[in-house]
């Protein structure tokens, strides 16, 4: 485990890309691929918040609010692809409960995609994995939804609901977050895959709707594109993993 405040930052991002070019080189051709960049990606996040939050105050955030689920939430492609299996192994199970899925996620995207964050929070519209109140992968949760934590509960719900209400939110998961998710992104791009970041549903659709979108995008393809988000200057960006990997 690297601590992001032994030697700064750039040096816990570099070792988490060293990490990540590492898993990438040894199982980029096996079926476990898309699964242990996602499990590496998770636990690299949840042990370094750990350090990161020692003394802090609690969060309020449990697995059982869903008020910041109205939020537009962009996700990586090994996230994009781990959701898609996770619906196609469990939507005939879902069904049987009365949840369609598949069905939720088209028609969210149908209407969402391509949405800016404010425009995409105005709509008001849950997220398509939330039953009951409860997230349907909250153990699959990608980093965008994790690195999201409120000290208040009541603000988020008032947030939610169009008042203005001051919504604190964890500084140590938005960094650990970013940092996490860039290093895997650098190490992505470095490998030659596609390394973008993706409106959730609207990825996930396109994922669903093509049976070799996975083994596409680990022969360098990307099937998610259209997806993409528009807020995105792969450039720039870029130019930044390169300088804090030189």
């Amino acid at each position: 485990m690297t601590d992001p405040k032994s030697d700064g930052p750039s040096s816990f991002f570099n070792a988490m890309a060293q990490a990540f070019d590492a898993t990438i080189s040894e199982r980029r051709a096996r079926p476990e691929f898309v699964g242990a960049l996602c499990l590496q990606a998770f636990d690299s996040f949840e042990g370094n918040l750990a350090i990161q939050t020692e003394g802090a105050p609690a969060i309020a955030c449990a697995g059982d609010c869903p008020a910041c689920c109205v939020l537009r939430v962009v996700a990586t492609a090994p996230e994009v692809f781990l959701i898609a299996r996770f619906v196609n192994a469990n939507q005939r199970a879902l069904a049987q409960r009365g949840v369609d899925l598949p069905g939720r996620i088209a028609a969210i995207n149908a209407f969402a995609n391509g949405c800016s964050e404010s425009a995409r929070m105005s709509l008001r519209q849950p997220c398509p994995y939330i039953e009951a109140g409860l997230c349907l992968l909250y153990r699959l949760r990608p980093l965008a939804c994790r690195g999201h934590a409120s000290y208040d509960k009541n603000a988020c719900l008032a947030a939610t609901n169009g008042q203005d209400a001051d919504t604190a939110v964890s500084t140590p998961h938005l960094m650990v977050r970013s940092l996490v998710q860039n290093a895997m992104m650098s190490s992505l791009r470095s490998a030659g895959l596609a390394w973008r970041l993706y409106e959730i549903n609207g990825a996930v659709a396109l994922a669903l709707g093509d049976a070799e979108a996975e083994r596409r995008w680990i022969d360098g393809d990307d099937p998610l594109l259209p997806a993409a988000i528009a807020d995105f200057d792969a450039a720039e960006i870029g130019a930044t993993f390169d300088a804090l990997r030189a």
